[in-house]
Order: structure tokens, then C-alpha cells, then sequence
């Protein structure tokens, strides 16, 4: 089901958000799967950054495809260039035209053409909202009592022990949960998403645990 499909001139987080902010009126996703574009995900630490952290904060499991693997997201890829096919070759001359042409696509996707997928039904004969309930208001992290919880600074560091570590501008004022899993390493939890391990001897932030 394509639930939203709108033309924007940046893919910056100030103008994305209040576009998803739309999207989850129709319910909280369990999960969000994307491919490795600068939009969901910077190269640093996780690969973190604004869009994706308010997910989390969301409760909100972000999965990113391996890099350079699009036959793994082949639904989403299959949309896409039925899309770009159908409404930008040519593109329209300004952007409120453009969108009526994907708002016609849209519905055509959703409504009118049979999905070999689905046995030749449409996607809105099978949909249903999400029942989770999206609120402006952010839950704060919930850690459990073995955890220690640290709040990231304005610079995108946290201490732990003695040692200061950057973890990601992405996640500052936010709290991290710290959990020992071996003598001297530690997993690195924002919400109920496990980023990285640090290992107290070398310093070094490495890794990709699942929580």
C-alpha cells in the first residue's frame, strides 16, 4: 500500500518530519525499512542521525538494507520505477503540477491496479492502520536497574567510568543505557535499540549487536 507519496525540493529532516508526522496519523509503524540514502542515515556511529533517532524515539525500529543491495528492498525498488516512469519522464513544469501527478499515481497503485503479489487484488482491499498511536509527545527511555544511564552532552559525547567517548551529534541531550556484557565491554542502548559495544581498555566503539 503506498500511503503517501509527496514531491519535496530537500530531504532535510525539517521538512521530511512534518511529512512522516502526516504518514503516522494513519498509526505507528512497528518498524520502517530503508536503503543507506542520506536522508535515513549519515556515515557516522549506527548510522545515526536526526530522522532515524526521532524514530527510535518513537518506538520505531529502523532496518536498512545492506549498502549496494537494492534486490533486498525488491517491492519498494519495483514501486519506484513504476513511479519515476510514470510521472517524471517528462517531469512537470513546477512542483504543485508535479504533485497531482503523483497523487494520480497513488490511487492508480492503490486502487485500480492488481498486484501480482496479492494474487491479483488491490493493496486497499488488504490494508488496515497501524493500532499503535502516534503522540507529539516523546516517551523518555525506560532502562533497566543493571543499566547505567548516561546522558549524551551538547557535543555528542557521554562518560562512562573515568573515560569521556563521542558517540553521535545525532543523539545529544538524549539518555543512553550502558550495560557491562564482559569484563570491561559494554553495550551502547538507546531505547530498545542496541547501537554499539565499547571496550573500555582500547576505547574503541565497534559492532552491531541486536538488542
Amino acid at each position: 500500500m503506498l500511503l503517501l507519496c509527496k514531491g519535496l525540493r530537500s530531504i532535510r529532516t525539517e521538512g521530511v518530519k512534518p511529512v512522516f508526522q502526516r504518514l503516522f496519523a494513519h498509526g505507528l509503524p512497528e518498524a520502517i525499512r530503508t536503503d543507506n540514502g542520506s536522508a535515513f542515515a549519515s556515515r557516522g556511529i549506527a548510522g545515526l542521525c536526526e530522522l532515524n533517532v526521532w524514530w527510535m524515539k518513537l518506538g520505531i525500529i529502523h532496518k536498512r538494507i545492506r549498502p549496494s543491495s537494492p534486490q533486498k528492498n525488491g517491492q519498494d525498488e519495483r514501486m519506484h520505477r513504476d513511479l519515476k516512469r510514470e510521472t517524471s519522464r517528462p517531469p512537470a513544469e513546477n512542483i504543485a503540477k508535479q504533485q497531482k501527478v503523483f497523487d494520480g499515481f497513488q490511487y492508480r497503485y492503490n486502487h485500480e491496479r492488481p498486484h501480482q503479489a496479492l494474487d491479483g487484488d488491490l493493496p486497499a482491499e488488504h490494508w488496515e492502520p497501524s493500532r499503535r498511536k502516534y503522540s507529539v509527545r516523546l516517551r523518555r527511555p525506560e532502562y533497566p536497574g543493571h543499566f547505567e544511564v548516561r546522558r549524551v552532552s551538547a557535543c555528542g559525547a557521554f562518560r562512562l567510568q573515568s573515560g569521556q567517548y563521542f558517540l553521535s551529534n545525532a543523539l545529544k541531550g538524549e539518555e543512553i543505557g550502558l550495560k557491562e556484557i564482559d569484563y570491561g565491554i559494554w553495550s551502547i542502548v538507546n531505547y530498545n535499540t542496541t547501537l554499539r559495544r565499547i571496550d573500555r581498555q582500547t576505547g574503541k566503539i565497534t559492532g552491531n549487536e541486536k538488542v
